[in-house]
């Protein structure tokens, strides 16, 4: 259900990267969560972890407009995690919502399927 990927640079540089080719492409970041840093502020140290909450209002408008659809709110918008592992390297997760959008089906199996496809294309660009 999830894929990982490492990333070809370093965390601070991948974050930063995403983070252009996300606006580069027409997409909005909303909001960028720093995990560690929250963590840290509650006494708890962990390796560093981004979570990217990312969305194109093309895609989003398409699932919020119609009843059916509306349910899938709940997974929205799109989150790419970006963070170190214990190994020194960088990766990249994000849910597989092309797998997960075939058991739905209609509408919404067509707009995840698309955004998935057009976030993948994004990751690209800081994948090894």
């Amino acid at each position: 259900m999830f894929i990982e990927n490492t990333s070809r640079l370093p965390y601070n540089e991948t974050v930063a990267a995403l983070t252009d080719s996300i606006q580069s492409k027409g997409w909005r970041v909303l909001v960028s969560h720093d995990l560690k840093d929250i963590l840290d502020k509650k006494g708890y140290n962990v390796l560093p972890v981004t979570v990217v909450e990312l969305c194109n209002p093309r895609h989003s408008s398409r699932l919020l407009t119609g009843d059916d659809e509306r349910s899938v709110a709940s997974m929205m918008p799109c989150r790419v995690a970006v963070y170190e592992k214990s190994d020194g390297k960088t990766y990249l997760s994000r849910m597989n919502a092309e797998m997960f959008a075939k058991m739905l089906g209609g509408t919404v199996e067509e707009v995840m399927t698309d955004a998935f496809r057009e976030m993948e294309a994004m990751l690209k660009e800081v994948e090894l």
